[in-house]
């Protein structure tokens, strides 16, 4: 009887896939849940992705000709009642504000909202920003000069879930929404297509993740949309994620808003305007797409340290000599733009490299005695592991550095795309669905789009917890994704 390997991470993806992600974010050290139900604090290796994405995202949008700017993130709760259909869909989960000052609850010596500070009109801490970006733009936009109007905001919303996980689905997320204005439909939608196609670009050329890019059905539309554009990415256990969306909301929100613009020849037209966002749920994304039983493994291109060097210290004569050569190592490869850091803490290095690992750092380095008399350095990919060591020279590593990186994320999106091919099957009728979910098969569905009007299908929906994802542009339209998801 073999023994089981050790793993870093306990359960294993196959005992336990939500409790794995879970032991993942807690081993890398990304975030934890915080004293606010639902909510999470985002540690600093977390937040450094983020911080990657909008460092990368951001002047992509700016050279399309989006401008960044601020909302209020308190929304009047009568900007939302102006907007039925949009505010139903969002009702369940707002945090409404009531009160502007607390004051001693005499009954128990605590604090309470003062009765005497009832707020004329509540707010709601905004679970999206349509409508107070609407009222904006219904008096910035006077004129057919002032079209298109281009915003975008980084911030974060709160939409009061009910079943929380870190990253995946918290009370309070990040994102950015970006909230633009047209004079007609085809402004709007080659908007919602241009930055769909920013997405598809963004994850695969930065996350190493593929998945389908596709037009939403009916029933997953966004609440007040006319069309809404998804990217659906297929995770480990086969489940879908929607990566990011974009949304064509017509004239809806103009007509409400009164977002209208004066025509060349003197007349009035009501603007076309268009959402669409992505946010910290892609950290979850990248944990459940790359990460292995020893944790983390991060993309080259987001990864907060692209390649850590562990110089390897037996004692205490040549520890400053090791330590200096492996500085001047980085040194080299931050002249390149390379995100290098070398592990000087006081730490075992069985325990660094550990460390290392499960923060999924793509390119690890070490450095002891025998390489630094050689002038070499001895490399391991976190993606591949230890089959992947090698020993060479340091003009060599350092010469080499970007495209081994290169190799990384390249070999790591083939991957996810082979992955999610192979999980991706055809099916014709509704028995073949239930058929395929019922032998605990993982992936998605891809069926004629007429399986929608089948009256049996939502009995099947509902049986295996399943939802339409998006439409397939590969497919024209023809085809519809079905899965369970995220």
């Amino acid at each position: 009887m073999s023994k089981k390997p050790r793993t870093a991470i306990t359960p294993t993806r196959e005992e336990n896939f939500p409790e794995w992600y879970q032991q993942v974010i807690k081993a890398a050290d990304l975030a934890e849940s915080s004293p606010v139900r639902g909510c999470m604090t985002v540690k600093p290796y977390g937040w450094a992705i983020w911080e990657n994405m909008q460092n990368i995202f951001d002047p992509w949008l700016k050279d399309y000709g989006v401008q960044n700017c601020s909302f209020p993130v308190l929304i009047p709760v009568s900007f939302l009642s102006k907007e039925a259909e949009h505010v139903e869909g969002f009702a369940k989960e707002c945090a409404v504000v009531t009160h502007h000052r607390l004051e001693k609850d005499p009954e128990n010596g605590g604090l309470r909202p003062a009765p005497s500070a009832e707020l004329e009109e509540p707010y709601v801490v905004r679970p999206t920003s349509e409508t107070i970006i609407g009222d904006a733009m219904s008096r910035w936009i006077q004129s057919y000069r002032d079209l298109p109007m281009q915003l975008n905001q980084w911030g974060s919303v709160m939409r009061w879930e009910m079943r929380t996980r870190i990253f995946l689905r918290t009370s309070e997320f990040f994102w950015h929404e970006g909230h633009n204005a047209y004079a007609d439909h085809e402004g709007a939608k080659g908007d919602c297509l241009h930055i769909l196609d920013l997405y598809e670009k963004f994850f695969t050329e930065i996350l190493a993740i593929d998945g389908y890019k596709g037009i939403k059905t009916a029933d997953e539309r966004f609440p007040g949309a006319n069309e809404t554009y998804a990217f659906e990415a297929m995770m480990q256990d086969g489940k879908a994620l929607q990566a990011a969306t974009t949304h064509d909301l017509g004239t809806n929100f103009s007509k409400t808003f009164d977002i209208k613009y004066q025509t060349k020849d003197g007349g009035e037209e009501l603007c076309h305007t268009t959402s669409w966002a992505f946010s910290t749920r892609m950290i979850g994304g990248l944990i459940m797409m790359h990460g292995d039983d020893d944790g983390m493994v991060m993309p080259p291109r987001i990864a907060p340290q692209q390649i850590m060097i562990l110089p390897v210290i037996k004692d205490d004569a040549t520890a400053a000599e090791i330590t200096e050569f492996c500085e001047a190592i980085a040194v080299q490869l931050k002249a390149q733009g390379i995100r290098a850091k070398v592990d000087t803490r006081d730490m075992r290095t069985p325990d660094k490299m550990w460390d290392a690992i499960k923060k999924g750092i793509p390119l690890r380095v070490e450095i002891g005695g025998r390489e630094m008399e050689a002038g070499e350095v001895t490399t391991v990919r976190r993606d591949i592991g230890r089959d992947s060591k090698q020993t060479i020279s340091v003009d060599q590593f350092v010469n080499d550095a970007e495209s081994m990186l290169d190799a990384i994320h390249d070999d790591m999106l083939v991957r996810s795309r082979t992955f999610r091919d192979e999980n991706t099957v055809l099916a014709g009728s509704v028995m073949e669905i239930d058929d395929f979910f019922s032998e605990d098969k993982i992936g998605f569905i891809r069926a004629p789009v007429e399986i929608l009007e089948d009256e049996a299908l939502a009995a099947v929906m509902k049986k295996h917890g399943l939802s339409t994802r998006n439409m397939p542009f590969i497919d024209e339209g023809s085809t519809v994704l079905i899965a369970k998801a995220y």
